[in-house]
């Protein structure tokens, strides 16, 4: 299956800075050397601590913040070389679900006015009868009624709120959304029905998906492969099914123990990790993940390992893999 995006050792450091003059005293590496490819019209988990970089992956790969170095390929196409108005252009291609559907939403803005504000931005020719059209059809293609289109924010519920962000997203007909925790926001009673429409989606108009979530249990089921992320470096890339039961990193290990085993007398074949997480102005020569894995030895400290094909489509940074 050809990829739709590929990142080739992709990079954002963030300088920090003190003092009056602002000196920089330090760098945070909140994305560093991520190669990876998203397959057309897969769901490709992206998971891993807060602060691993999940994030600032997916706002580099719309071109939301410039990369510090490292190119970004969409249907073949290396976007950091694209202006402003193809790039205009592009982004009717590729949009984002954020995760927070009450501060996605203008408060003042009916959903109507929401969705239509998209099509002004990009300049699309519609007629107002067409855009009303389309609106209507957005909103019923997402689960809601016409009528919601008459609707501000306030009145409709964080089910709701995230289907108007999920119409928004569809509006321009994408060919590739990412989606950013895009059910954390919601009631556990709403989440299986986002999720179920999430799916519908993808199969009805082929979309792709980037989906980044920190529940292991919910990648495992709405994705097809997953990559593992800690301090803004990929450890693991594996097919989705294999979190809870052959990962092959030590901190796959450990974030999939923590979720799957429930029985306390089956923790004893646990990866337990321990240690402080490394501070992310002073992050280790080697291995990021080092200071805190079981399996550490000398060469560990020493170099960082590479992130190499270990079976058929998985991929690991381990000098000691599982």
């Amino acid at each position: 299956m050809s990829s739709l995006v590929r990142t080739r050792n992709l990079s954002k450091y963030f300088p920090v800075t003190a003092g009056l003059l602002h000196r920089t005293i330090g760098t945070i590496k909140a994305v560093d050397d991520v190669t990876l490819d998203i397959a057309k019209g897969e769901a490709l988990g992206a998971v891993g601590e807060s602060g691993c970089g999940k994030s600032t992956l997916a706002r580099l790969i719309l071109r939301l913040i410039e990369p510090t170095s490292g190119t970004i390929f969409f249907d073949n196409q290396n976007i950091g070389e694209l202006d402003s108005l193809q790039l205009r252009q592009l982004r009717r291609k590729m949009q984002m679900v954020f995760q927070d559907p009450y501060s996605a939403l203008d408060p003042r803005y009916t959903t109507y006015r929401s969705l239509s504000e998209i099509y002004k931005i990009q300049q699309v020719d519609i007629t107002n009868q067409q855009l009303k059209d389309r609106i209507i059809e957005l909103l019923v293609t997402v689960g809601l009624k016409p009528e919601h289109s008459n609707f501000y924010p306030h009145q409709l519920s964080g089910g709701q709120k995230q289907r108007v962000v999920i119409a928004r997203a569809l509006a321009l007909t994408p060919e590739f959304v990412i989606l950013d925790e895009p059910t954390a926001a919601l009631d556990v009673s709403v989440q299986a029905q986002v999720i179920l429409l999430l799916q519908q989606l993808r199969e009805k108009f082929d979309l792709t998906y980037l989906f980044i979530s920190h529940d292991l249990a919910l990648v495992d089921y709405f994705c097809q492969r997953a990559v593992v992320m800690y301090l803004g470096r990929v450890v693991e890339i594996l097919p989705a099914g294999k979190i809870a039961t052959t990962p092959r990193h030590p901190y796959t290990k450990a974030l999939a123990d923590s979720v799957f085993v429930a029985d306390p007398a089956a923790r004893k074949d646990t990866v337990p990790i321990e240690g402080e997480v490394p501070s992310p102005f002073d992050l280790p020569g080697g291995c990021v993940f080092e200071a805190r894995c079981p399996y550490a030895r000398k060469v560990c400290r020493q170099t960082a390992p590479t992130l190499d094909e270990v079976g058929d489509g998985e991929y690991v940074a381990c000098y000691f893999p599982l």
